[in-house]
């Protein structure tokens, strides 16, 4: 790359450029020579933004390729797996949920992926979920969606009073208990495995590398911004500073709350 010529964001070249060899060669393929080959930049540019860029994105991986087991880990498991969301189901708490094999949803829970504000990755299993038309609604801005519109887009299977909902969530365990272990377990089988086979099981492992890229894009104007805030006004100022431009939400408790004025004031 020449120098004294000015460039795009050199950190968002180098992800593109990453993003390319992945989708490109896969996995295996993502080096640091790859990267500043593809980016068509010299390696000390690379190493100037990450001092051991390897190392770097191997962590990145391990962290998300875990992410991504532990959902594979549920499904292999022999028994079902009830979810009762009982309040905010956020971030990974989202992702696990929409993993179990039934969700039962407090009328009181809020779901959302806010982390996606400050540069944070979603999961495939949301598309594979409710639709990628869906998915896009939400995942491409973390808004807040309350129990009834989890319930309408498929998110969930049912919507109960809050004091019902362990009641209910145990309800539905002993009517399975009373079906033969063997016919669960396999029925189980049959559904999870044949979407896996189906292309569930590569869409899912492709989040662990594109989650990779994701999480490790961190930096950059925008999350200087909230680091900032943080360093002001702890989480709370963070907090603000993420979803403060984002209020009121489309659900929840927070869908009551009135957007502040550039001076702070209420509107």
């Amino acid at each position: 790359m020449p120098t004294g010529i000015a460039i795009r964001d050199v950190r968002e070249q180098l992800f593109d450029a990453a993003e390319r060899i992945l989708l490109r060669a896969g996995p295996s393929a993502l080096t640091s020579r790859a990267v500043t080959a593809e980016a068509a930049c010299a390696k000390g540019v690379l190493h100037r933004h990450f001092a051991d860029f390897d190392a770097f994105l191997a962590e990145w991986y391990r962290v998300s390729m875990d992410g991504v087991e532990v959902i594979l880990h549920m499904w292999r498991l022999g028994k079902p797996i009830i979810a009762a969301i009982n309040g905010w189901c956020m971030g990974g708490g989202l992702w696990y949920q929409t993993a179990c094999d039934i969700s039962v949803a407090s009328d009181k829970a809020v779901f959302a992926q806010p982390e996606v504000r400050m540069i944070s990755n979603s999961t495939f299993l949301f598309a594979a979920l409710c639709g990628w038309k869906v998915a896009n609604r939400w995942t491409l801005t973390g808004d807040h969606m309350d129990a009834q519109e989890a319930l309408r887009i498929g998110l969930v299977n049912e919507v109960v009073p809050h004091e019902e909902l362990i009641p209910r969530a145990e309800a539905l365990a002993h009517r399975i208990s009373m079906v033969p272990e063997a016919s669960v377990r396999l029925n189980r089988a049959i559904t999870l495995q044949g979407l896996l086979s189906s292309g569930l099981f590569n869409g899912h492992l492709m989040s662990g590398p594109l989650s990779t890229i994701v999480q490790a894009s961190i930096g950059g104007p925008e999350r200087k911004r909230l680091d900032e805030a943080f360093e002001k006004g702890g989480m709370r100022g963070f907090l603000d500073a993420r979803d403060g431009p984002f209020i009121p939400e489309p659900g929840g408790p927070k869908s009551k709350v009135k957007a502040a004025t550039p001076g702070g004031n209420e509107k």
